[in-house]
């Protein structure tokens, strides 16, 4: 039998997995009687561990308490939660990277060394570039979050392309993260229609507006809706260009905030996307490196052609 201390770290090892136990199946667990299963869920409560008491065979789960108690990690659960901490102490969220420091260093003085020399060789070889975007506001994301979760109207304030703010009102949706920025996804009560807001130029006015009732989703892939709505649906020209790589290659190259790559074949892809300039449009697809076709809009083909005469005349030899 084990003794009490390795007993009770088992025992929470047990309840820390997302189900109910009843006494009996712990008793076997731990190969313990019924008995010892009482005392030792006394004393994990006693210890500051919500165990409740569940309806039926004396079955018990833990819960959530009013204060977080010790969590148990096994290894790669534990490795998991440190490179975590590590990349919010570098990422996009303001104010989280002292408290993503603060959790890494407690975590890292009780870690076994064979685990914190997977962490430090991972850290030494890797090497982080800033996102390079405005940080969002953790209480921001935090608020839309319970309003998505109670569904309730969100206002909020908004700045626009231009600079100027604009009050809005939606039915939360979704917070879609891309990688480098954070975006709400939601119902605009005014415009009756689906719309992506960049998380970091919107400013939530409390209290929040009324429950509303769920609507359908505007898209299975809500990352694809909002790669479409970020990337082609703002802009004055929207451009549809067959490209002569798969799909798989033009991703490699073609971020989802710039453009939506549609599969056509083996050697070939569709890409929408977007710009207020042609010229920023030519020089962007002009230097994939692949060859391309322009379909639409027309604008852009003759913008093209024009570019063409004119890089043609000043390459060709002179008399």
């Amino acid at each position: 039998m084990l003794e009490t201390s390795a007993r009770l770290l088992r025992l929470l090892s047990l309840l820390q997995t997302p189900r109910d136990w009843t006494g009996r199946e712990l008793a076997q667990r731990m190969d313990v009687d019924m008995r010892t299963v009482r005392r030792d869920i006394e004393k994990l409560r006693t210890l500051g561990y919500p165990v409740h008491a569940v309806a039926g065979a004396a079955g018990y789960r833990l819960g959530a308490g009013a204060v977080l108690p010790p969590l148990l990690l096994d290894d790669e659960e534990a490795v998991a939660v440190a490179v975590g901490l590590r990349t919010a102490a570098g990422g996009t969220i303001a104010g989280i990277e002292d408290s993503s420091l603060r959790a890494l260093t407690k975590l890292e003085q009780v870690l076994p060394s064979r685990l914190r020399h997977r962490i430090s060789a991972l850290q030494a070889a890797t090497v982080t570039i800033p996102a390079g975007t405005t940080p969002v506001d953790p209480e921001t994301l935090t608020a839309i979050a319970g309003a998505i979760r109670d569904r309730h109207q969100l206002r909020f304030d908004y700045r626009t392309h231009d600079g100027s703010t604009a009050r809005r009102t939606t039915e939360p949706h979704r917070i879609v993260h891309t990688g480098r920025r954070w975006y709400l996804i939601g119902w605009d009560l005014d415009r009756a229609d689906w719309r992506t807001y960049r998380v970091d130029r919107l400013q939530p006015r409390i209290p929040t507006g009324p429950r509303f009732p769920p609507r359908p989703a505007p898209a299975i892939d809500l990352a694809d809706f909002l790669s479409r709505g970020v990337s082609t649906a703002p802009y004055r020209y929207q451009a549809r260009i067959t490209l002569d790589v798969s799909a798989t290659q033009a991703a490699d190259r073609i971020s989802a905030t710039v453009g939506v790559i549609e599969a056509v074949d083996a050697t070939s892809c569709l890409l929408h996307t977007g710009s207020n300039s042609l010229d920023e449009l030519a020089v962007y697809v002009g230097l994939f490196g692949f060859g391309f076709r322009v379909h639409e809009p027309p604008e852009l083909i003759d913008h093209l052609s024009a570019l063409m005469h004119r890089i043609t005349a000043a390459i060709a030899p002179g008399p």
